[in-house]
């Protein structure tokens, strides 16, 4: 049986989520507006798949909401350019440790960063 493997990517928000949600703007004092407003996130399915969950408000099996509500709202595309360089990580706890990692280096770049 194949190994699960997960992902690291990193969606572009619309900059409306940091006038609008408090809690995004609270997470990113750094934010001077310049650069984007973004989601960091880590799944074991292909990265396009997840997006597509999140869109569509996705709720398993089990009635658990797997979806971001600031990925639904403002979530606008896949930003490979930022996440294709990190390797598929063989441990759910390696892969939140990563999605962590980067959202934190992309926050010190200045841009606005939501993560779990």
């Amino acid at each position: 049986m194949a190994k699960t493997q997960y992902h690291i990517y990193v969606i572009e928000l619309s900059k409306k989520v940091f006038t609008e949600n408090r809690r995004f703007r609270e997470a990113n004092p750094q934010f001077n507006g310049v650069l984007e407003c973004l989601y960091v996130g880590m799944t074991s399915k292909t990265p396009k798949e997840r997006f597509q969950q999140h869109k569509t408000g996705y709720v398993n099996k089990k009635g658990h909401r797997l979806a971001s509500t600031i990925v639904k709202k403002y979530g606008s595309y896949l930003r490979p350019s930022l996440y294709n360089h990190i390797k598929p990580l063989t441990t759910r706890a390696a892969a939140l440790k990563m999605e962590e990692t980067l959202a934190l280096e992309l926050r010190r770049k200045r841009y606005a960063v939501w993560y779990n």
